[in-house]
């Protein structure tokens, strides 16, 4: 009897896949077909109007487009995937922003669907728009000397002491550290040295991954910013290095941003940013060879290089 019982309550479960660890995860989070049940069953519940599902940009949670919306459903907490974390965070990140003038996509739903899997979800407005990379394709000096500008004000807006909203410590960060396994024993001995060392300065709100895919330029140029999920406290560093690595490190951008500056200035900040990064690694990798950086002056060099 019980067998049944339980065999019934799958039957009826609106989201029917079986999610064994995160390979699976990996293989279905971008599937129209394994989400398109459940994110109908979400608009139904909001009173919205369920339309065809359209695969959007995913990072590692489930974000479709339906009609006039953006669906993103996380991945269950009871697997361990952390998705309940990055549904908190987002959420308060998306308030916060919001509260302080930033333009985002506005909250239009948000909760947990509790079927075969606790599912946490938003609704969001649907930003009609281009990704940065393509709108910027051809811009003049002076066009990226203008957005630095109106990117500045828009991340000092945000860029704002606030209650620690998920407990992460970007700086003194044992999961963390292990991105960095790459890299040769020297390099990562003097990184831990310098962190445990060097004063960062105050932890402020930073939206934590500013790259191409989070910037969206509706049809009236407007910039809207998406994807909190990596939202973090974290001295501004932190996302002042993500920015100039956006950027490509070009002078016209960076003035446009940091104003008149001096290249030693601009050096240190991308320095301490990587450096207590999550995606360090990453940022690094994007402009030399993991086997050029040896050591931290070889990041500095690489840096100044790159700058001046």
């Amino acid at each position: 009897m019980i067998g049944e019982l339980e065999e019934n309550s799958i039957v009826n479960c609106i989201f029917t896949t079986v999610i064994d660890g995160w390979d699976t995860w990996c293989k279905i989070f971008h599937s129209v077909e394994v989400w398109e049940p459940l994110i109908n069953f979400i608009l139904a519940k909001e009173n919205l109007p369920v339309s065809k599902i359209e695969n959007l940009h995913p990072g590692s949670n489930a974000v479709f487009k339906s009609r006039d919306y953006v669906v993103k459903i996380f991945a269950p907490p009871e697997l361990g995937f952390y998705g309940d974390t990055n549904y908190k965070t987002e959420k308060f990140a998306l308030d916060f922003a919001y509260s302080h003038g930033v333009p985002v996509p506005k909250l239009v739903a948000c909760g947990e669907i509790n079927d075969k899997y606790d599912f946490p979800f938003m609704v969001m407005d649907y930003i009609d728009g281009v990704d940065f990379n393509v709108y910027s394709e051809k811009f003049t000096d002076d066009e990226k000397f203008e957005f630095g500008k109106r990117l500045r004000k828009i991340t000092d807006a945000m860029n704002k002491p606030c209650e620690d909203f998920n407990g992460i410590d970007v700086i003194h960060n044992s999961d963390r550290d292990k991105r960095w396994k790459k890299f040769s024993a020297r390099f990562k001995t003097e990184r831990l040295e310098y962190l445990y060392s060097h004063d960062f300065g105050e932890k402020v709100f930073v939206h934590g991954d500013l790259c191409y895919d989070n910037f969206v330029i509706d049809k009236k140029g407007d910039i809207y910013i998406l994807d909190f999920a990596d939202a973090v406290m974290a001295p501004v560093c932190y996302e002042y290095a993500l920015v100039s690595c956006l950027f490509h490190f070009d002078e016209a951008y960076l003035r446009g941003y940091f104003g008149e500056y001096k290249t030693d200035e601009i050096v240190d900040i991308c320095f301490d940013g990587i450096l207590i990064h999550e995606f360090g690694m990453e940022i690094i990798m994007d402009f030399a060879k993991v086997e050029e950086i040896d050591c931290l002056n070889d990041l500095r060099d690489k840096l100044w290089d790159l700058i001046k």
